[in-house]
């Protein structure tokens, strides 16, 4: 195959029935995505020559997520080059049963690059549904052009995924970046949608236990339009603070009471276990989800944890001390030095809370308490937004510093967390405004609250328009932020630039939403500095 064709592949290859994949199965299928096969099927973390399958099997009535019981079962599993099955690239069988929550992930290698396959797991005469998935280019593959989707934030009770359906329908993505909280640990009514309650989780009650957290990632895959952009692209995704408990840090969690909701590390472990089991992600023998994955010469993805390492959040002067870190030692010095080093044109970083400064201090006093909700201002106003990279000014500082000492360019953050959208160039005391080290796009929440959910007022109205100029008045590196949409970003990576895509929309409790693009904006290869893009690409 050449590399012409492992480039077109890599680019067209996912139009053809893009919208149908979570659909298409052999005969069967429709009774299995309902019954043995009812949590989907997903791919992730592709490799030049690998990819990583799951899939959830129930055999039984009772062998429910988070139940312990059912039967030890063998689950077949077939790879294909077309989605007939008749060109079987790679199968087989995976045992799995209630000690892993009747999960199977499948590591499968011996694939060819920047190829379009089709999978499938079989079960007792049933098929589940097709998913498609492709593999990454050769290292050293002359890559033209990817888009991924890029997405954070997803809470359930706050609505519906009509942003996953919105991007499993485009047909033109390569892949998805999930950037964390992919699900929220909160009990019923705790996290809602502006005060009302759209679809209670499971279980009613904040999730604790290794079965909670079962029950709670078996949940958010019953939910039609995630599985659809599972099963239509590979994810990588990190996971953030929600995936344990809210504004989590190395040794315990704003929303944890140790007194009476148990130690604080049983509970991480069993949340890492059941997320280990129900995510398409692989993790190092050691646990850590820290990774870096390539697509040609044209990028390196590295994706951050910024939860499992961190100092506990503080405010004041100590955002400068030194012994404070948001990453770790081994993780910053695995960041630095892949940054440094690459070979790729572009080095991206998935990173799940924003690394850009945030200066808030001339905020009137009557926007700071809701704006505290979102980004974790004190109340009295203090500038600091401890739990982001602005409460641990030290360990930016050393990023920033190292990558100005190698001369490293064209490095690209990609962030969620804040719940809004915003175009943003890195810049510190030392960098000064003129040059930026590097360029941050972040998405907006899926479902989460943002600025005019906590204000309660309506979306664009006059409280958010001066929140978001006061902002950019303050900040002059923040090029463009919206602090009320609710959505998805779409990133294009080109040879010559990056270009993120900002879709919001129409109704976050409505399935059937329609989304609207909100604005673009990119950087040029060799400059941090951002262009504001004029249209939709796709219009």
């Amino acid at each position: 195959m050449t590399l012409l064709d492992r480039r077109t592949v890599l680019l067209a290859g996912l139009t053809a029935g893009a919208g149908a994949v979570a659909t298409t199965a052999l005969p069967g299928a429709a009774t299995a995505a309902e019954g043995v096969f009812r949590h989907g099927v997903a791919s992730g973390d592709p490799l030049p020559g690998g990819i990583l399958l799951w899939t959830r099997v129930t055999p039984t009535p009772e062998s429910l997520p988070g139940s312990g019981v059912g039967p030890q079962v063998s689950v077949d599993w077939q790879i294909a080059t077309d989605a007939g099955f008749t060109a079987v690239a790679a199968a087989g069988t995976f045992a799995t049963g209630p000690e892993r929550d009747h999960t199977v992930k499948i590591d499968v290698d011996g694939l060819a690059p920047a190829t379009t396959y089709w999978y499938r797991f079989g079960y007792a005469g049933t098929w589940s549904p097709t998913g498609r998935t492709m593999t990454a280019p050769a290292a050293a593959d002359a890559v033209a052009r990817l888009r991924a989707g890029v997405v954070s934030c997803a809470n359930w009770e706050a609505g519906h995924f009509a942003a996953y359906r919105h991007l499993a329908e485009r047909g033109d993505l390569n892949l998805v970046v999930h950037l964390g909280d992919y699900l929220y640990e909160y009990g019923t009514g705790a996290f809602t949608a502006g005060g009302s309650v759209v679809r209670r989780t499971e279980p009613a009650h904040e999730t604790l236990s290794l079965a909670d957290y079962r029950i709670r990632h078996a949940q958010y895959k019953t939910d039609p339009d995630l599985r659809a952009l599972h099963a239509s692209v590979p994810w990588i995704i990190t996971w953030d603070d929600h995936e344990v408990a809210n504004d989590m840090w190395s040794d315990g969690a704003e929303n944890h009471t140790p007194g009476s909701e148990g130690d604080f590390r049983a509970r991480v472990a069993a949340s890492r276990q059941a997320y280990a089991e129900w995510m398409p992600v692989r993790l190092a023998g050691a646990g850590h989800i820290y990774r870096r994955l390539r697509y040609g010469d044209l990028f390196e993805l590295s994706m951050l944890d910024l939860r499992t390492y961190r100092s506990e959040q503080e405010g004041g002067t100590a955002a400068d001390d030194p012994d404070r870190t948001i990453a770790g030692a081994a993780q910053m010095s695995w960041l630095t030095e892949g940054l440094t080093s690459s070979t790729a044109i572009w080095k991206l970083v998935g990173n799940p809370v924003m690394i850009s400064r945030l200066d808030v201090g001339t905020l009137p006093a009557w926007l700071v308490p809701p704006l505290a909700k979102l980004i974790g201002v004190p109340q009295n106003g203090v500038v600091l937004n401890v739990d982001q990279w602005d409460g641990y000014n030290a360990d930016r500082e050393r990023l920033v510093d190292t990558l100005r000492a190698h001369g490293t360019q064209d490095v690209v953050f990609l962030t969620g967390d804040i719940h809004t959208s915003w175009a943003n160039e890195l810049t510190t005391k030392d960098t000064g405004p003129s040059r930026p080290a590097a360029a941050e796009f972040v998405v907006p929440s899926v479902t989460s609250d943002n600025l005019n959910d906590f204000l309660k007022t309506r979306a664009g109205g006059p409280l958010s328009v001066l929140a978001g100029s006061l902002i950019r008045a303050t900040n002059p590196h923040v090029r463009w932020v919206e602090t009320d949409g609710h959505g998805f970003g779409v990133l294009e990576v080109t040879r010559s630039r990056c270009r993120m895509d900002w879709y919001h929309l129409a109704d976050r409790t409505k399935r059937d939403s329609t989304a609207r693009w909100a604005q673009g904006w990119s950087v040029g290869r060799g400059s941090a500095k951002l262009r504001r893009e004029t249209s939709d690409p796709l219009s």
